[in-house]
């Protein structure tokens, strides 16, 4: 027998004597009926005592906010009982009336305002976002601004004609606003990049008071972030290279410093035809004037920084360190001078070589899992490359059509397609398989495989230790993820603002939450390991908030705004992040 599954909210009262008296308890529940035709029960909120007794020493009063936000004291009963003579006023509420309403969402904002508290940006924004004089708290718009980033991104117009209304922002700062203007955000837009600096100063104090962090070890690299707006071709918005796969959009390019422990500290927004050699010599200056010069060791990909930067760095008078991949193309040239040194084992499966020459250290990296890995996806795109040809030779094509069909192999193929030496028929000759055919160039296929796994190192640092080097090398994951969570997570792409202004406001806030992201990151890396920091968003969002509205006998209601109850899950989280609920928010009566 099938049973449909249904759900229903009722109210519950539970009994208790204590000194024989009567006490009665009231709660939200929710029922459901299972497939399997069990019902299951589960308490939404817990309203507690509500008064029966009959005797004023029994009675429990509870504080009220006016509509005037003054506040009283007041006692409830339920209208199947006398309410006794009481030095308090006395409030009969129709519980059979009871009405659930605004039902928002409330953990999440909860939990991300609790990580700006342990950053402690009020500290910094406070003096510098002051209330206007028409009212106006930017620090409230600015919160709003981040949580949303962080929780739900997406357009400030989403967040003015939706996503407010459907939060618990404005229960959680207190604010009583119901909805935030368009207007208010952008010109909260416009108050926030002259602070840029002085919260990157800001923000490395906090990194090393929370988490002890150390800054004589930084990762740099670049990405794209691309507009879905017609090019004005002026400012910042240009055309570029994408690392989106966007090349039909204009662009920013976003310059970005972590520690290897993936801690934020600086970034810069940079035009988007903006080649990433040209960036670093710039950035060097800045990171000095800002924080003074210091024995840092910059971690680079290569095709960032350029000889002359590199020379610079050297002859340096502070020192000024680096480790810096290397194009394919210099490992062709110092091929033959690597072939007669030994490998040296710096970790389990990874092996390397070193070679000393004129002031650096070349370190030559063999990782054995990394080269089964290019080795099969080599061998997966050579094959599909390989069947698409000898289905090529078999088809009825004209020489245009063929090139178009080539055209998207190589595509597929990419590197693999050079593995294969192609021959076309000549403009007047038809394609058969006398005209087009195809061999593997076995000698580039040996070097491939040669290649496979290994990697050329470059620095400064000749006697540190090669396996202290290739540990500090493959931290350039950090910054890569640093750049998948910014536009996964935070969905900072598409950008829709229109100025230069606003388009860097967009991406500071995007930086501020992803600052709050980080801190929630190293929280569940060593409390709640396994879990990442949206799956702990994500679980806290469930917990809701609503309005409990009990009409009174004397035409008034009774509003308890409460949060849902967390469940098991909820309170293993709070426990291993250390972290408590507040107490429900005091009720209000209304007309």
């Amino acid at each position: 027998m099938n049973h449909a599954s249904y759900a229903s909210v009722y109210l519950r009262v539970k009994k208790r004597f204590k000194d024989g008296k009567e006490h009665r308890y009231w709660s939200i529940v929710e029922s459901c009926r299972n497939q399997d035709g069990r019902v299951v029960q589960r308490q939404v909120l817990y309203l507690g005592e509500i008064n029966d007794s009959q005797k004023a020493a029994w009675c429990r009063s509870i504080e009220v906010l006016q509509e005037d936000a003054s506040s009283t004291q007041i006692a409830l009963f339920p209208t199947d009982r006398e309410a006794p003579p009481l030095d308090c006023d006395v409030v009969q509420v129709k519980l059979n009336e009871l009405q659930l309403q605004h039902p928002r969402q409330w953990g999440a904002c909860w939990l991300v305002l609790e990580l700006w508290d342990q950053l402690h940006l009020d500290r910094f924004w406070q003096a510098r976002l002051p209330t206007s004089r028409q009212g106006t708290k930017w620090l409230d718009v600015l919160k709003t601004q981040v949580c949303y980033q962080l929780i739900d991104p997406g357009s400030e117009w989403r967040l003015h004609r939706q996503w407010y209304e459907h939060s618990a922002m404005r229960d959680l700062l207190g604010s009583p606003v119901r909805v935030i203007s368009d207007d208010t955000l952008y010109r909260c837009l416009d108050k926030l990049v002259v602070h840029k600096r002085a919260f990157f100063s800001f923000l490395r104090e906090r990194w090393e008071t929370l988490f002890d962090v150390r800054f004589d070890v930084l990762l740099y690299d670049l990405t794209s972030t691309y507009f879905e707006s017609d090019p004005p071709f002026t400012g910042k918005r240009q055309y570029g290279y994408s690392r989106d796969k966007r090349g039909d959009c204009v662009q920013v390019v976003i310059a970005l410093i972590v520690t290897p422990q993936g801690f934020p500290l600086a970034y810069e927004v940079m035009p988007g035809n903006t080649s990433d050699k040209t960036t670093l010599a710039d950035f060097l200056e800045r990171i000095e004037q800002q924080y003074g010069r210091s024995d840092r060791v910059w971690i680079m990909d290569r095709g960032i920084p350029t000889e002359d930067t590199l020379a610079q760095m050297r002859e340096s008078q502070a020192p000024m360190h680096y480790l810096v991949g290397t194009p394919k193309g210099r490992l062709s040239r110092l091929e033959q001078e690597f072939l007669h040194l030994p490998w040296q084992q710096v970790r389990e499966s990874v092996d390397v070589k070193l070679l000393k020459q004129d002031q650096e250290l070349y370190i030559l990296a063999r990782s054995h899992p990394r080269t089964l890995k290019e080795r099969g996806m080599r061998r997966r795109r050579l094959k599909r490359l390989w069947q698409r040809l000898q289905e090529l030779q078999q088809q009825t094509l004209t020489r245009d059509q063929l090139l178009i069909k080539l055209g998207a192999a190589k595509k597929e193929a990419g590197r693999a397609y050079g593995l294969v030496d192609i021959h076309l028929p000549d403009k007047d000759q038809d394609v058969t398989r006398d005209t087009f055919t195809f061999n593997l160039r076995r000698n580039k296929l040996r070097i491939a495989r040669r290649r496979e796994g290994r990697y050329l190192l470059r620095s400064n640092l000749c006697d540190e230790d090669p396996a202290m080097l290739w540990q500090y090398y493959i931290r350039l994951t950090e910054i890569e993820q640093a750049f998948k969570e910014l536009k996964h997570d935070l969905a900072i792409r598409p950008i829709y603002h229109q100025t230069d202004e606003r388009i860097e406001a967009h991406i500071f806030i995007a930086f501020i939450a992803y600052c709050l992201h980080v801190t929630l990151k190293h929280q569940t890396r060593s409390q709640a390991p396994g879990l990442t920091p949206r799956a702990v968003l994500e679980k806290f969002a469930t917990i809701q908030m609503v309005d409990v509205h009990l009409p009174t006998t004397d035409g008034r209601h009774l509003i308890l705004p409460r949060y849902t109850q967390p469940d098991k899950d909820h309170q293993l989280l709070l426990g291993q992040l250390k972290l408590s609920l507040p107490a429900q928010p005091p009720p209000r009566i209304s007309a």
